[in-house]
């Protein structure tokens, strides 16, 4: 049980692990999580989080990891001021019936956080519940967190998150109309409203990108900024898509993103700019080559 926000290697390392108890003993896997997300809903956390995947995203994350049942609990105030006690005796134990319960080393839960590993211990044989903690994972000598990874986002840092992740931080959404000026540049893009609002927007900056569009995927560079060379900048997310030439307006399409290129630049004219993005697409063709993510160059 958990948020899972990103759904990252550390979670799929406990539901590995929650996987082969399953086959031992002949059980059923079961995944809760709460939307929303806790720091959405209570203030004492601050600032409420953006989220690594959309809500549909990371349910379909966690399908595709072949477990058999996931369980969505509403997240409120007036419940999350359920005894750490009551919500295990009335969900995990009366409702689900449970016999294995495996936690993440840092898992806390019910009223202010109070349940963790040790209480549960304590509490275990009275409920004939047995207790597995899944150690931390790191990489790169630091501990695999959805925190870690929110950095690392922030930071343009796609390779680190992507490590991290395990699969590519992408961003859905649906085409826009935009001012048109990559046509007039020869890079014509495709603007989108991401489809969540909550969504954690990687930094500003100009990235190699793959472009899945009706099943098919594409190669593309995308920006994501205020595009300071033009005048009366706004923010976007746009891409231009190689060897790629259809309209699609209103359509959904979606971004993975594969490595940063560079910081967004204000040029002096648009024929600079226009010679920077040729070098850009030069190089993003080239990785995208190395990677071998299977887009036709």
């Amino acid at each position: 049980m958990g948020t899972f926000d990103g759904v990252h290697l550390g979670h799929r390392r406990i539901i590995d692990r929650l996987k082969e108890i399953a086959r031992q003993i002949q059980g059923e896997t079961i995944v809760i999580t709460f939307e929303p997300h806790p720091r959405l809903v209570l203030a004492q956390y601050g600032t409420p989080v953006k989220l690594i995947n959309s809500t549909y995203r990371k349910y379909q994350l966690l399908s595709d990891l072949g477990i058999d049942h996931l369980i969505i609990l509403p997240f409120s105030v007036e419940f999350s001021m359920t005894p750490w006690e009551v919500f295990i005796r009335e969900y995990i134990i009366n409702q689900i019936h449970t016999s294995y319960l495996v936690v993440g080393y840092d898992h806390r839960f019910g009223h202010d956080r109070q349940g963790d590993r040790s209480k549960l211990q304590a509490f275990a044989h009275e409920l004939g519940l047995n207790i597995e903690e899944v150690p931390p994972l790191f990489i790169e000598g630091q501990v695999v967190s959805s925190t870690r990874i929110r950095n690392a986002l922030h930071a343009g840092n796609i390779r680190l998150a992507n490590l991290l992740l395990g699969y590519e931080y992408s961003i859905s959404g649906k085409v826009i109309r935009g001012n048109r000026l990559g046509h007039r540049l020869g890079f014509p893009t495709a603007n989108i409203l991401a489809d969540d609002s909550l969504a954690l927007i990687a930094a500003n900056g100009v990235y190699v990108s793959r472009v899945e569009y009706k099943g098919k995927i594409y190669g593309g560079m995308s920006n994501i900024g205020i595009r300071p060379t033009i005048a009366h900048h706004s923010f976007a997310i746009e891409v231009h898509i190689f060897d790629f030439n259809e309209e699609i307006y209103d359509e959904m399409i979606n971004i993975s993103f594969i490595d940063r290129l560079r910081d967004e630049i204000r040029f002096d004219s648009l024929d600079q700019l226009k010679d920077q993005l040729q070098e850009d697409r030069i190089l993003a063709r080239k990785i995208l080559q190395e990677v071998g993510y299977g887009v036709d160059l």
